[in-house]
């Protein structure tokens, strides 16, 4: 094994992408592993890997890290992306909650039955725009600075713009009252990091299509 953090995760978003996203603004190459039978996951749970029996799992600095939560919070740390002090990683903790309420909407969305498409899409455009982005344009709009927290780039920033981006393929218009997430969209789309991401060939994943769903299925089916 390189000296590169190993993921290692099904080859779509899951739980894994904000993981990929928060290594690639801190600049860190990795390498992946993707799950496509159901054997490859039963011997990492015989082989003792997956403390939980869950991935996503993280290989890094001699550790086998599973909990997302736990892998990003040990990333932001590892990075300097996770505040100045205690005050300002309460801050960044409690975004990075309400952010993930949201995308955990997203996350299931395409494991919706066809029926409850169009409902469950109606109800991430209304958390989004009624409960999630208005916080966050406040912020921005009050403290009048780039960034979330401290006015310096953290992991609440890089998951904010993960979720804009997830929100925008299925709703476009979704930022259209929301003038300081428009600004604060093209300012980060435009860090040198994230840019790099966000260019085709990178390894960000594309939005889920029927394989991935298959492989997830089959992977996990009793």
């Amino acid at each position: 094994m390189s000296g590169k953090p190993r993921l290692t995760y099904f080859n779509g978003r899951g739980r894994m992408e904000p993981v990929r996203w928060l290594l690639a603004a801190a600049g860190v190459e990795f390498e992946e592993i993707f799950l496509e039978t159901k054997e490859q996951y039963e011997k990492l749970i015989k082989d003792g890997v997956l403390m939980f029996q869950q991935v996503p799992l993280v290989e890094m600095d001699g550790m086998k890290m599973v909990q997302t939560r736990a892998i990003l919070s040990y990333i932001a740390g590892k990075y300097n992306l996770y505040g100045k002090d205690l005050k300002e990683r309460a801050l960044i903790d409690m975004y990075v909650e309400g952010i993930t309420d949201l995308m955990q909407m997203i996350l299931m969305f395409p494991f919706s039955p066809p029926e409850a498409k169009e409902k469950n899409l109606d109800s991430i455009k209304e958390r989004a725009t009624n409960r999630y982005f208005p916080v966050f344009e406040k912020v921005l709009k009050q403290h009048g600075q780039d960034f979330l927290v401290g006015n310096k780039f953290s992991w609440a920033d890089v998951q904010l713009i993960e979720a804009i981006l997830a929100v925008e393929e299925k709703i476009p218009a979704v930022l259209s009252g929301f003038p300081q997430l428009q600004a604060f969209k093209i300012r980060m789309s435009n860090m040198p990091t994230i840019k790099k991401f966000l260019q085709p060939g990178s390894p960000r994943k594309p939005p889920p299509d029927e394989r991935y769903i298959e492989t997830v299925l089959k992977i996990f089916k009793k």
